[in-house]
């Protein structure tokens, strides 16, 4: 069972799982707004909200720390110096998720994530 499980396994091991958010992360830090299946934003609304609140301070610190996640310097730089500074009044709900549509393949349901 899996009463109060605090993730999602989706189906891969967990370093495959970690490479996953963290791909898709960065995608959304790039462009703004990505499009995955609905369990996969979900999963990455939490991780890439962590992010943002940690980037949010805009220190070195938070910079390191980023930076040890992403292991991506565009993104890094971008999320702190676009993204993060956006919401400093904001206490959480960085991201929407908006449902689109079903794919035809396998009849996954798929959704928007984006960047409020």
């Amino acid at each position: 069972m899996r009463h109060r499980h605090g993730y999602r396994k989706l189906g891969r091991t967990s370093s495959h799982r970690e490479a996953l958010l963290t791909n898709l992360s960065i995608s959304l830090f790039e462009h703004g707004k990505i499009e995955t299946t609905l369990i996969k934003a979900k999963e990455l609304r939490s991780f890439a909200e962590k992010l943002i609140t940690t980037a949010r301070v805009g220190d070195a610190n938070a910079h390191r720390s980023v930076f040890a996640v992403l292991q991506n310097k565009e993104a890094t730089k971008n999320l702190l110096g676009e993204v993060a500074p956006k919401y400093t009044e904001r206490n959480g709900g960085y991201t929407r998720i908006v449902k689109t549509r079903i794919r035809r393949g396998d009849a996954t349901h798929m959704a928007t994530i984006e960047l409020v």
